[in-house]
């Protein structure tokens, strides 16, 4: 019994030996399995520190961010195909939060969410910078208020609901009512822009689109020399759920890489029903719970916090350089003055604005340009229905001379509404009721334009005075487009210096008005 005693010194022994071999430093690259996959939804077990956010691969390289955070689980949504991943494949920590590559090789592409190029033109090439899709909005401090304009070059928008840079106006309207039309014409509209080297750099995110729609999109940007400027983020119909969730952040986090380094840029979010739709179905498969129209809850804090980004920050660069949540990325680059624009777009069931997202994001923007489709149908368009559109910055993201001459218009159209509302009911009219309403007639005639024909805003100054200023009163309704025409073309034969030219630094004085007048009355005579 003695002989099999174990020495004290031997196991010691033993034990140094074993412990000599381990490499004590530690190596902690978390691991964890795939409970469960359903519809781009994959529970995983082992990432105890897994943050919200994360951004998680899988060893076939798919790439999936951290959604929910359960007390034995992480939930987290596919940025790819769920067929190919299965129950039971490895999942690893990036330690890096969901974020996209962006660069000025971006512009004239079109990209999915993740920063990658869907054009068939391979990678995308030149200096990228990561920047993180979910960031905090700037603070107080860092903005200024509103008071440059952003031509949209539609005579009825600019005149009536101006939109400035860093602003967040709405698009509202049902399907088939011209809202895409809007933000098209309004990217075309940025050439002159770019062309005088003040660029506003565009980017247009399609959420939940065919391809062919896209596809006809982009055509239509090249046709009018566009793309030089633009970034087409697409998260098409087919693509998962995830990613239509994610192309809004996509877009914004590329607009705060121009409005950081000091320059403009415009987003168009088209549209955030289908986001909101996508983001609902990531829920309920996330089993969060559904509130009302079986949204969930917090559906109202992922737009604010979307459409918060878009800002004008301000001019003063030593404090720009302090902004909050700044990404590494760009400390060191960030420059005052910059602005970014924000277009969401909201499609309506049979016009009801009081439905759950309409409400929400009404009460989020600044503003919103209500599309009518009745308008639309008696060939009104851009089909604005200007009694109940709004802009909230208005007449200080419009220069002088359009301000002093669109003053009137909005409510003129108004009262042209009523009483003719009143006067299909028949009876006599007196002259001044008659008159109210050849006006307001041939008003809404000069405010139709044509299909990606955006107007210079000193020529919309110049047509919107003969409108405003009855100048209009002897030409017949049927003409009204005819004299348009004739008047602008006349202006920039003989008046290019002397009224247009002067038009555009924002000034409209007596010798321009007199000119002007003097112009309309020739060619109302020759028509």
């Amino acid at each position: 019994m003695s002989d099999t005693k174990i020495k004290v010194s031997e196991v010691s022994e033993v034990l140094r030996l074993q412990l000599e071999g381990i490499d004590n430093g530690v190596k902690f690259d978390e691991i964890g399995t795939v409970l469960q996959v359903s519809d781009g939804v994959v529970r995983i077990y082992g990432l105890r520190n897994a943050e919200a956010n994360e951004l998680l691969e899988f060893d076939n390289g798919i790439q999936a961010i951290v959604m929910n955070l359960e007390e034995d689980n992480v939930g987290a949504v596919l940025l790819g195909p769920s067929n190919e991943i299965k129950e039971g494949y490895s999942v690893k920590r990036t330690k890096r939060v969901a974020s996209i590559f962006v660069g000025e090789g971006m512009l004239g592409r079109v990209i999915n969410p993740l920063g990658e190029g869907i054009d068939g033109r391979g990678k995308i090439t030149g200096e990228l910078l990561e920047m993180p899709l979910e960031r905090k909005a700037p603070g107080v401090i860092y903005r200024q208020p509103v008071n440059q304009p952003l031509q949209t070059g539609l005579k009825a928008i600019d005149a009536m609901i101006p939109i400035g840079r860093g602003q967040r106006e709405l698009i509202i309207g049902d399907r088939q009512t011209g809202k895409t039309s809007i933000a098209i014409d309004t990217i075309i509209n940025q050439r002159r822009n770019f062309d005088e080297g003040d660029p506003v750099y565009c980017i247009y995110v399609a959420i939940g689109q065919k391809g062919s729609t896209v596809a006809s999109i982009v055509n239509t940007l090249k046709e009018h020399n566009a793309m030089e400027y633009t970034i087409v983020v697409a998260a098409n119909a087919s693509d998962p759920a995830a990613l239509q969730y994610y192309a809004p952040f996509a877009g914004a986090a590329i607009g705060e890489y121009f409005r950081d380094t000091g320059r403009h840029a415009l987003v168009i979010y088209d549209d955030l029903s289908k986001q909101a739709v996508s983001y609902r179905e990531v829920s309920l498969i996330l089993r969060r719970p559904s509130g009302r129209e079986a949204y969930p809850g917090d559906i109202f804090y992922l737009h604010s916090r979307l459409l918060e980004r878009a800002a004008k920050i301000i001019n003063q660069e030593e404090v720009a350089k302090q902004m909050n949540d700044l990404p590494e990325s760009l400390k060191g680059r960030v420059k005052g003055g910059g602005s970014l624009t924000a277009l969401p777009m909201i499609e309506t069931q049979a016009g009801d604005v009081s439905a759950y997202i309409p409400t929400n994001v009404i009460s989020i923007t600044d503003g919103q340009i209500f599309l009518d489709t009745d308008l639309f149908n008696q060939g009104n368009r851009p089909a604005v229905n200007v009694g109940i559109s709004v802009s909230r910055v208005g007449g200080n993201a419009q220069i002088k001379a359009m301000k002093k001459v669109a003053g009137t218009l909005k409510i003129d159209q108004a009262q042209f509404r009523e009483l003719e509302a009143f006067t299909k009911f028949g009876g006599d009219m007196d002259a001044v009721t008659a008159m109210t309403i050849d006006k307001g007639q041939k008003n809404t005639k000069l405010l139709v334009q044509k299909l990606h024909q955006p107007m210079a805003v000193e020529k919309q100054v110049a047509v919107l005075y003969c409108g405003t200023h009855g100048l209009l009163s002897k030409v017949p309704l049927e003409k009204v487009t005819v004299f348009e025409e004739e008047f602008l073309s006349t202006l920039e034969l003989t008046h290019q210096e002397d009224v247009l030219d002067v038009i555009k630094k924002g000034i409209i004085d007596e010798k321009v008005t007199t000119l002007l007048e003097k112009v309309a009355e020739e060619v109302a005579r020759r028509i």
